[in-house]
């Protein structure tokens, strides 16, 4: 032997050194394509044309390049995982949120990971989406979450794919499906004004969400509408949770003259409001007429049952993960793929609304 480990004094010559494995980069370069077109030879997907693939299949035998499995898979699985993240205080409206998202996620054979965020300030957002960004394609972000400017900036930045769910502030920069919560409360005013009540009370809802504001926002404009002086008095301030709903009904039940009907800003407050009604003694609907906006379980487990406006939750969470799914599979490079959905809304008519009582002295028609 002339040279160590070479008979003869001749050594073949390797194409691929130790230390330096040959990567889909290379196979690109070799072939005088693009590494994803690689990638669909590899992976017998896509349409590439016959010439190409013998070329690219000739590259990669001469290479001696074996495709890195386990990034594959790594790839795949992170395609496949959406996650829901939650803070929202209504238990009825969680459970609705989680039936869709879970049928979207099961229809599409997606896993969809569920986590609470309760709590979390900024920079703990921030460290939550870098670890988040290593494992799923996309997040959906029901209120008040889909709210976070800081948020929703640190999602886009990280490449995440996002959807808000009952939000259109961000819509410019993320996905979003919603329902026309301007339109729909001026309808549900409409339709009290429509039965002859002019003291109508309103409870907002949370202040930092834009659903709540564009339903105080229809309230007026129906109110403005119909040539009805909105009073100061009638107006309480909720949070969208019960508790809320109760101080707030407790208010406005507590005025020298109070209103004939309540619009509060979601069905928890408005449950709470026909709570309140029935510890005074007074009968809903024939004293004081109650609706409320979601149509979830609570607008069906007091008595009497809510009128309010259907939002379908789940149906709107279940078409979050279809969005989810399309910005992702056909977002070009860097490009991302923006949808704005709005979702029609249904004016459910129950037992808790009806004709205001005649004022005390007058005879009621015949």
């Amino acid at each position: 032997m002339n040279k160590k480990g070479s008979p003869g004094g001749v050594r073949k010559k390797s194409v691929r050194r130790k230390g330096h494995a040959v990567t889909i980069h290379v196979v690109a370069e070799r072939a005088g394509v693009s590494p994803m077109t690689v990638s669909r030879v590899v992976n017998r997907s896509g349409n590439v044309r016959e010439a190409t693939r013998t070329r690219v299949l000739h590259a990669v035998k001469e290479l001696g390049y074996t495709p890195n499995l386990a990034a594959s898979t790594l790839a795949a699985a992170r395609v496949a995982r959406i996650a829901l993240i939650y803070t929202n205080p209504s238990a009825a409206y969680l459970r609705e949120l989680l039936v869709g998202a879970l049928r979207g996620a099961a229809r599409n054979s997606v896993q969809l990971v569920v986590d609470s965020w309760e709590g979390h300030d900024v920079e703990t957002e921030r460290v939550a989406v870098q670890a988040l960004a290593k494992s799923v394609a996309g997040v959906i972000l029901p209120p008040p979450l889909c709210e976070s400017k800081p948020l929703i900036a640190e999602l886009v930045r990280a490449g995440v794919a996002v959807v808000a769910i009952a939000s259109e502030r961000f819509a410019g920069q993320i996905s979003t499906v919603h329902i026309d919560d301007f339109r729909a409360s001026r309808e549900l005013t409409e339709y009290l004004i429509g039965l002859g009540h002019a003291r109508i009370g309103y409870i907002k809802g949370d202040p930092s969400q834009a659903d709540s504001m564009r339903r105080y926002e229809g309230f007026l404009s129906a109110m403005k509408a119909a040539g009805i002086e909105q009073r100061r008095q009638f107006v309480e301030q909720g949070h969208f949770t019960y508790r809320s709903g109760l101080v707030a009904a407790e208010k406005l039940l507590s005025l020298r003259q109070r209103p004939t009907a309540i619009i509060a800003a979601n069905d928890d407050m408005a449950a709470a409001v026909i709570s309140a009604a029935h510890r005074q003694g007074l009968i809903v609907p024939r004293d004081l007429s109650v609706v409320g906006f979601d149509d979830s379980s609570a607008a069906t487990m007091v008595w009497p049952e809510l009128t309010t406006v259907r939002q379908p939750t789940a149906c709107m969470a279940d078409q979050a993960i279809d969005l989810l799914l399309h910005g992702i599979r056909n977002r070009a490079g860097k490009e991302r793929v923006l949808v704005d959905h709005v979702v029609a809304h249904v004016l459910v008519r129950r037992d808790s609304a009806a004709a205001p009582l005649p004022p005390s002295g007058s005879v009621p028609p015949a």
